[in-house]
């Protein structure tokens, strides 16, 4: 069943056109990536779909359109920028962090807590169940009494994730997941937005700018190349595909991907006089 459904999507900046009538689909409990050089127009993409940027065309949630859908069925979340927001105090514990973010969907209203109404006694308890629950599943069991702040990045990662799943919703959006980790660190969370599927049905668009960070965890990708999709498909395919080759290899930023996927052909060596000059 397709939960997100993009058709002819087209941002444009003035002159520019950042995305250009890209359409493509996203099945209910799968993981699809969303992949690219620099450029392409992916974090404009996810701004459409977390709705921070207007566009042309049409993005469908479960078959509504996304203007139409409670914003709890949607989670979008920047890995790769500051995770600054994570708490409401610099010293606040990851329980405390995540617990906020689950008192944020409550319905007892501020006066409520603050005269600690039972109604609100009750829903601070389903915070705190909810919160280790989400903690559990995300690894964190052992750091709930830890400052979020202490942590090293990964593990800041998974509270902003944790705390990006307290309202349940159907999909989650993550710009870049393995941003700024060390290679030891990128592996296990691309294993726990694996985890994150299964345990709480949610299927999950990952925006990378690597296709082989996110090749092994994800069920079909999409490539964007200076705003339309040039393809999509599994990503065993897509590895050897021409127009993807041809994207990689003439951009800047591919580095190290296009040395680690075996697939592509790798750039041919500089000679060794240019290289002295650089």
């Amino acid at each position: 069943m397709t939960l997100l459904r993009l058709r002819d999507v087209t941002v444009r900046f003035g002159g520019l056109t950042a995305l250009d009538r890209v359409s493509f689909d996203v099945a209910a409990g799968t993981i699809h990536g969303l992949v690219g050089p620099n450029g392409a127009g992916k974090t404009t993409l996810f701004n459409c779909i977390s709705r921070r940027c207007r566009f042309d065309g049409r993005i469908e949630l479960d078959g509504a359109p996304l203007g139409d859908v409670d914003r709890c069925r949607l989670a979008a979340v920047d890995l790769a920028g500051p995770l600054e927001n994570l708490a409401l105090s610099p010293r606040a514990t990851v329980l405390e962090s995540v617990m906020n973010a689950v008192h944020a969907r409550n319905r007892s209203g501020l006066l409520a807590t603050a005269l600690r109404l039972p109604v609100a006694r009750r829903e601070d308890r389903r915070a705190r169940v909810r919160a280790i629950e989400l903690a559990e599943t995300l690894g964190l069991q052992d750091l709930l009494p830890r400052p979020v702040a202490d942590l090293p990045l990964g593990m800041r990662k998974r509270v902003e994730i944790a705390r990006a799943l307290a309202g349940g919703p159907k999909l989650l959006l993550l710009d870049e997941p393995a941003a700024g980790l060390h290679r030891d660190e990128v592996a296990p969370v691309l294993a726990l937005v694996g985890r994150v599927r299964h345990a709480l049905d949610v299927a999950v668009l990952l925006l990378e700018h690597h296709l082989h960070v996110v090749g092994d965890v994800c069920d079909r990708l999409v490539v964007l190349d200076s705003g339309r999709k040039i393809a999509e498909g599994k990503p065993a395919q897509l590895t050897v595909h021409p127009d993807v080759v041809r994207a990689y290899l003439g951009a800047h930023a591919f580095g190290e991907a296009a040395a680690s996927c075996t697939e592509l052909p790798r750039p041919a060596a500089a000679p060794k006089r240019a290289r002295a000059r650089a």
